[in-house]
């Protein structure tokens, strides 16, 4: 990230309720569900008074179908990056989910060990990199600016509690994200600030 003389205001948002053609684990991107889709129009509401200027977007299709809606809502345009896109499920790919294959891996990033991996996917120092290139080119071209970016909950609680300098990294840990629940981020040439994580302020 360059020096911000401005500082961009970023609204990181997980995508709206979906619905998935089978039960087991995949990487597939799903669909919105009908509360899903009011999930993503209250999220344009709320957002509204912000004047948000763009949408940013995962290429996860339940990510890009929750951006659609609020930039609809809101008149302004989608970018899709794959850099926002959930972590990959690996070797878990056709199973139930349970127990918990991603277990020991999360604990592992939690205590900071970020070259953890889940098996056959990706290593926390992977997931947090592609997530900041991304974020840092959004301050960059957004400063002064509010932008709002759609991505996932197991990211997000994961890689922004390590981003944000004011907050621990065991914060998005403790505090499931829900459905369009947001994250509000300020971007200025020292990094970043959590100001908010799912309507709760940080101090």
């Amino acid at each position: 990230m360059t020096d911000l003389q401005c500082a961009a205001r970023v609204f990181v948002a997980r995508h709206g309720e979906a619905l998935y053609e089978s039960e087991l684990l995949s990487d597939a991107g799903g669909w919105l569900s009908p509360l899903g889709r009011q999930q993503a129009k209250d999220l344009a509401a709320t957002l509204a008074p912000e004047r948000i200027s763009r949408v940013w977007a995962s290429d996860m299709a339940r990510a890009v179908q929750t951006a659609e809606i609020v930039a609809g809502v809101l008149d302004v345009d989608v970018v899709v990056r794959k850099g926002l896109r959930e972590f990959g499920v690996g070797d878990a790919a056709g199973t139930t989910g349970d127990p918990d294959p991603f277990a020991e891996t999360f604990a592992a990033w939690v205590e900071g060990d970020h070259l953890a991996r889940i098996p056959g996917g990706e290593s926390g120092a992977e997931v947090l990199e592609r997530l900041t290139t991304v974020l840092d080119e959004i301050a960059d071209e957004h400063r002064g600016e509010s932008v709002l970016v759609v991505s996932h909950g197991g990211v997000m609680s994961m890689a922004l509690s390590v981003l944000a300098r004011n907050l621990p990294g065991t914060h998005g840990h403790q505090r499931p994200m829900p459905n369009c629940g947001v994250v509000a981020l300020e971007a200025d040439g020292d990094g970043w600030v959590c100001r908010s994580w799912a309507g709760v302020p940080v101090g």
